[in-house]
């Protein structure tokens, strides 16, 4: 297939990369939106009944307005909402074709992507590109035994299908602890593993109380400063200081936190800190080490991923665009 020529190419079609297209559309650039999965992929692949830990207008993005029943937004409305951006900016989103690779040559870049249908190749050109990947396609891995059986997972759905199992939580974020609640709710019967003292200072402010109380009745169990080894079909081992412990479990959430793609951001030439795993970029026009790619939202942030939300990441595509009108001819 003959190469399409755009002026930039962005990556990643989260609310982030929409905002970037949004700013592009505004100031007369063209360009694609390249996304491996559907629209907003790691917003549909939040647990169906997830509300939001911010108000509406903070995920605004393009002037238009978030419209919810309650105080925040759950998932299904943000999913609404953007689909009706792009469908209002008529924002050329090409979904389900991953990107394989982007190099620069010359004053372009060359961008080679695989339909992920039909395992089609596409070649693009553009002279400036936006990487906007996100994170949560992520996951951070524990690097034990099992942790790849059918039964362990690192996302959180429902609760339904896990009602009188044995479920274990491994982590103790707001992912962790509301996926406990839910299950808790949905009647399974819960253990919550965490390797820290206490669960995360930074749950949400209705989660954290609620969890404590479930733990202190004893409707959770919880095993805290306590470390998983290994996981097995029927059990998840674990180490609490010198004592060994035995979980029983029909399932396992590994709900240990998600990571941005730095082996892609590397593929690209950009220069990642080895322990910030940060980017080098200017802060101000998000400009990396590459001349002519950017790299906005969640995965400027490196290790640090719980700084960059929606909330400020919508607004890297107007320092994007600001940065373009200086060098685009």
């Amino acid at each position: 297939m003959e190469d399409t020529g755009v002026d930039v190419v962005v990556i990643g079609a989260g609310p982030t990369g929409l905002a970037c297209a949004i700013e592009l559309t505004r100031a007369g650039y063209t360009h694609v939106v390249l996304e491996k999965g559907c629209l907003v992929n790691s917003l549909f692949h939040f647990p169906p009944t997830m509300v939001y830990f911010t108000t509406p207008e903070l995920l605004e993005i393009g002037d238009l307005p978030l419209v919810c029943l309650g105080e925040k937004p759950t998932r299904l409305e943000a999913l609404k909402y953007y689909r009706r951006v792009a469908e209002t900016f008529d924002l050329p989103v090409h979904q389900y074709e991953k990107v394989k690779s982007l190099t620069r040559r010359g004053d372009t870049f060359d961008i080679t992507t695989e339909l992920v249908e039909t395992g089609e190749t596409r070649r693009y050109r553009s002279r400036a590109a936006i990487v906007a990947t996100g994170y949560y396609d992520n996951p951070n891995l524990m690097g034990i035994p099992g942790e790849d059986l059918p039964h362990v997972s690192h996302y959180y759905t429902e609760s339904h299908p896990f009602h009188r199992r044995e479920v274990v939580v491994i982590g103790a974020g707001n992912s962790a602890a509301e996926a406990a609640l839910d299950l808790f709710r949905g009647g399974a019967r819960v253990t919550l593993v965490h390797r820290g003292s206490a669960p995360s200072p930074s749950l949400k402010y209705w989660v954290g109380p609620d969890l404590a109380n479930r733990i202190k009745a004893g409707e959770i169990r919880a095993f805290f400063e306590t470390t998983v080894t290994e996981i097995t079909p029927r059990a998840v081992r674990a180490r609490k200081g010198n004592e060994a412990v035995d979980i029983p479990c029909d399932f396992v959430f590994a709900l240990t936190g998600y990571h941005t793609d730095t082996e892609l951001l590397r593929s690209m030439g950009i220069h990642v800190d080895p322990l910030s795993l940060k980017p080098a970029l200017d802060p101000d026009t998000l400009e990396t080490n590459v001349p002519g790619l950017y790299v906005a939202g969640v995965a400027i942030a490196g290790v640090e991923n719980n700084k960059v939300f929606i909330e400020n990441g919508r607004f890297h595509g107007k320092q994007v665009v600001g940065a373009l009108r200086k060098t685009l001819a």
